[in-house]
C-alpha cells in the first residue's frame, strides 16, 4: 500500500490532482459561455443551457457502466483512455460549425469524461494506506476544484478577448498536457484483482440502495444540491449581462472565483461532522444555501455576490455531509452507493440547468430564484425524513 510521505504517494496524489483538474475544466468550461452560445447560434437560454446539461446527463449515466467496467478491465488503463478521449472531443469542439454539432460533441464528451469519477476513488481506495487516504482525497476532490473554477474563469476571460472557439481549444490543450501528466506519473495498479462481470448481480445490488428509504432521501438530496447550483451559476451570468449591471463577459468570469469557498466549506464541514453529526450540519449547510439564494434577489450587485458566497458555502457542505452519510448508510456495495449517489448528484445538474432556463425564460431571474428555494424546501423535508429514518434506527438497534 502507497504510504504518505513516500514518492509514490507523491506521484500519485500529484496525477490525480492533474486528473481532477482535467475533467472538471472541461465540464464546466462552457458555463459562462451560455450567453456567447445564444448570440452566435441565436438559441435560447433554455437551449443554451443544454451545452451542460446534456454532458452530465450522459456523464451520470456513463459512470454506471465505466465503474463496472474497471472491475474487468482494470483502473488506469480506462481512466487514460477516459482523459484522452475528453481532452481531444474538447479541441474538436471548438470547430464545431453550429450548435447542433456542438451539442454532439459535448455529449460525446459527457461519455469519455465518466472514466476518470467513476474509477478514481475505487483506484485510490486500493492502492494508498487507510491512514493516508484522506490526504490523497483532499488533493484530488482540490484538483476537481481548481478545475471547475479555472475552467469557468479561463474561458469566460479567453471568449471576451478572442471568441469561445479559442475558449474552449485551449482548455482542451491544457487539460491534454494534464492527461500527460496523469498518464506519465500515476503508478500501476498493485492490489487490483480482475473480477467476472455479472449484469445479474449488478442489477440486483443497485435495486437493494434504491429500496432502502433513507439512501434515496439522500440520493434525492444531492439531485437538488447540483440542480440548484447549476441553474443558479447557469443565469446568473445572462443577469450581469443586462442592465443595470452591463458587465463585459470576462469581469462575470470572475464571480466563478466564488466557487473557491467550496474548497474550505468541505473541508471544514468534514471536520465538524464528528463533534456535532451529520444531521445538524447537513440542516445548517442547506440554510446557508437557502439564505443565498434568498440575497441575489437584490439588485445591489455585492449583495448579489454576497449571496452566491452564502450559497457556495453551503452547497459545498451539503454535498460532502450527504456524500458521506451515503457511504454510512449502506451496508454493502458501498462503491455502488456512491455511484449511484453521483448518478442523482449529476442527473440534478442536467434537470436543474434545464428546467431553470425554462424559468428565466418565462419569469426572469425571479422565476430562477423561485424554483431554487422550491428545491432547498424539498431538501429540508428530505433531510427530516431520512434523519427520523436514523433516529429510528438508532432505537430499535438499542432494543435488540
Amino acid at each position: 500500500m502507497i504510504q504518505q510521505g513516500t514518492s509514490l504517494f507523491r506521484k500519485t496524489s500529484f496525477a490525480f490532482f492533474a486528473a481532477g483538474f482535467n475533467t472538471f475544466a472541461i465540464l464546466y468550461c462552457v458555463q459562462p459561455l451560455m450567453p456567447e452560445f445564444s448570440k452566435e447560434f441565436a438559441v435560447s437560454p433554455t437551449t443554451a443551457s443544454l451545452s451542460l446539461s446534456i454532458t452530465t446527463m450522459v456523464l451520470a449515466v456513463s459512470m454506471l457502466v465505466f465503474g463496472s467496467l474497471s472491475e474487468v478491465w482494470g483502473r488506469k488503463p480506462i481512466m487514460i483512455v477516459s482523459m484522452l478521449a475528453s481532452s481531444v472531443f474538447c479541441i474538436l469542439t471548438a470547430f464545431s460549425s453550429n450548435f447542433h454539432v456542438l451539442l454532439v460533441m459535448r455529449t460525446i464528451e459527457g461519455i469519455s469524461l465518466a472514466g476518470l469519477p467513476s474509477i478514481a476513488m475505487a483506484y485510490l481506495g486500493e492502492e494508498i494506506e487507510s491512514k493516508s487516504l484522506g490526504a490523497a482525497m483532499g488533493l484530488y476532490i482540490c484538483g476537481n476544484s481548481i478545475g471547475a473554477v479555472f475552467g469557468r474563469v479561463f474561458s469566460g476571460m479567453m471568449s471576451d478577448y478572442f471568441g469561445w472557439q479559442i475558449a474552449i481549444g485551449g482548455i482542451g490543450l491544457i487539460s491534454l498536457a494534464a492527461t500527460l501528466v496523469f498518464w506519465n506519473t500515476l503508478p500501476p495498479s498493485q492490489n487490483f484483482e480482475a473480477r467476472p462481470f455479472v449484469m445479474r448481480k449488478l442489477g440486483l445490488s443497485l435495486m437493494d440502495h434504491l429500496k432502502a428509504p433513507s439512501l434515496i432521501c439522500l440520493f434525492v438530496i444531492g439531485f437538488i444540491l447540483l440542480g440548484s447550483n447549476v441553474a443558479l451559476f447557469n443565469y446568473i451570468a445572462y443577469v450581469l449581462l443586462e442592465k443595470p449591471y452591463s458587465l463585459s463577459q470576462s469581469h462575470i468570469s470572475w464571480t466563478f472565483l466564488i466557487m473557491i469557498i467550496g474548497m474550505f466549506s468541505s473541508v471544514w464541514t468534514g471536520k465538524l461532522i464528528d463533534r456535532h453529526g451529520k444531521q445538524r450540519l447537513l440542516f445548517t449547510s442547506l440554510f446557508l444555501a437557502l439564505i443565498g439564494v434568498c440575497l441575489t434577489w437584490e439588485a445591489n450587485l455585492m449583495m448579489k455576490i454576497v449571496g452566491l458566497g452564502f450559497f457556495t458555502f453551503g452547497f459545498f457542505g451539503a454535498h460532502a455531509v450527504a456524500s458521506s452519510w451515503v457511504g454510512q448508510l449502506a451496508l454493502q456495495n458501498k462503491a455502488q452507493a456512491s455511484s449511484l449517489y453521483l448518478f442523482f448528484y449529476y442527473t440534478g445538474s442536467s434537470v436543474g440547468g434545464t428546467l431553470g432556463g425554462m424559468f428565466w425564460s418565462a419569469y426572469g431571474w425571479g422565476g430562477v430564484i423561485s424554483m431554487n428555494v422550491g428545491f432547498l424546501l424539498i431538501g429540508f423535508i428530505l433531510w427530516a425524513c431520512v434523519s427520523k429514518m436514523v433516529q429510528n434506527a438508532k432505537k430499535v438497534t438499542k432494543i435488540a
